[in-house]
């Protein structure tokens, strides 16, 4: 190559080095005069550079607060509040905005574990029943069963608190301990359990024989991420040992992935549609059952309380939609929207409302918005008094299943 053409060469890149250096600068210039002067860009560059005029004006606000404000203030400090703010304002309790230590917690919590002492409870009037134990947990070791109910942890009455402040005063790191003052037919003992790490079993399963008939309860206590293989295997196993009748336990269970609640419907339904879920930012899709269903035709319950909530509503109201389950126990909550969880630059996230779901028949189980809504009426009403210590709506679709007049 001759050193003409080599200086040729030479000064093209040397062009071409420059025209993207001077469009770097005009960018910076640009963003700069975007956050304080947006006025001073032309239309056409102005929503590129610096965003939708509610963006600059937000920007503008945050930057005045941060340089003018009489006191430094830390870091993020002025993004969190904003953006808590906005949630905020959109009165959806559904939706949530978590800072990066906030979502750190959340994420954790999500995670099939805790530490406690291992027992699923409700609220009695004085403090919480015990509805199930799990298998090698704490509570078990110091004899603790179902039926029994904790009155005081560590001195302090329960009595007139929520389940979950009730729960956080029993919850406690591991290797500490807890006194649990325990009635049980009107006689009181008291225990002391230490407290460990407990693995939450997602399903848990057992055989009943009523009456002569094998029924198979499943309870699921969330729809996590392969939560449908646990109740697969639990149907399979059930139906291997004979059941001829199921019970699927959906209280107190708060929902999780709608495409676990099409995989888990699909264990009783041959085809056909579960839910449909529309919104404004996402495409309006259809799920329908997936084939090759495990107990398409045995008699089945669904056992619902005011806990079974989103997912758990879609399940039970595909079930009930289409005349495969008949619902026993409580109303649902009536939640008839769904999130989705934007992760943020800096850690955090938005856990926002995105669209709403709607049953086979096409009842929207929410009400006006995000309001809580009527959710699903139970085809037979059975309820749980606070102080009762019997399961009555297992008792009663127990019955039902197994025709006959009552189980004690």
């Amino acid at each position: 190559m001759s050193s003409r053409r080599v200086a040729i060469s030479l000064l093209v890149v040397a062009l071409a080095i420059a025209a993207v250096a001077a469009v770097l600068v005009a960018l910076t210039v640009g963003v700069w005069i975007g956050g304080r002067h947006a006025d001073l860009l032309p239309d056409e560059f102005r929503g590129t550079l610096v965003g939708t005029n509610d963006q600059i004006v937000v920007n503008e606000a945050l930057s005045d607060i941060n340089d003018t404000y009489y006191r430094k203030l830390p870091p993020g400090q002025l993004a969190d509040t904003a953006i808590a703010g906005a949630v905020k304002k959109l009165n959806d309790r559904f939706s949530n905005y978590f800072t990066p230590a906030q979502y750190s917690k959340f994420q954790e919590a999500q995670a099939s574990s805790f530490t406690g002492i291992g027992v699923i409870v409700d609220r009695s009037k004085r403090g919480l029943v015990i509805r199930s134990v799990y298998k090698d947990s704490p509570a078990k070791e110091v004899g603790i069963e179902r039926g029994d109910q904790i009155v005081e942890a560590n001195g302090r009455s329960l009595e007139g608190l929520t389940t979950e402040q009730s729960s956080q005063l029993i919850k406690g790191p591991a290797g500490t301990k807890v006194r649990l003052k325990i009635v049980d037919d009107g006689e009181e003992r008291v225990v002391t359990a230490t407290r460990r790490p407990i693995s939450v079993p997602v399903v848990a399963s057992v055989m009943k024989t009523i009456c002569g008939k094998k029924v198979g309860v499943v309870a699921l206590s969330t729809f996590s991420s392969g939560a449908h293989a646990e109740v697969y295997a639990a149907l399979r196993k059930l139906k291997r040992q004979g059941a001829q009748a199921y019970i699927f336990d959906l209280r107190n269970n708060g929902g999780g992935l709608v495409d676990e609640a099409q995989l888990i419907a699909s264990a009783f339904l041959r085809d056909g549609p579960i839910v449909t879920t529309r919104g404004r930012s996402v495409p309006t899709r259809t799920l329908d059952a997936t084939g090759d269903p495990i107990v398409p035709t045995a008699p089945l319950v669904v056992l619902t309380n005011g806990g079974t909530a989103s997912a758990s509503e879609i399940v039970a109201g595909a079930l009930q939609d289409r005349g495969r389950a008949t619902l026993v126990g409580e109303k649902t909550f009536g939640k008839g929207v769904f999130q989705q969880v934007l992760e943020l630059s800096n850690g955090g996230a938005l856990d926002i409302t995105a669209g709403q779901y709607f049953t086979p028949k096409g009842r929207n189980l929410g009400g006006k918005g995000v309001s809580q809504g009527a959710g699903l009426k139970p085809d037979l009403l059975v309820k749980q008094p606070d102080d009762s210590t019997k399961d009555l709506a297992l008792r009663a679709a127990l019955a039902k299943l197994g025709g006959c007049a009552g189980v004690n």
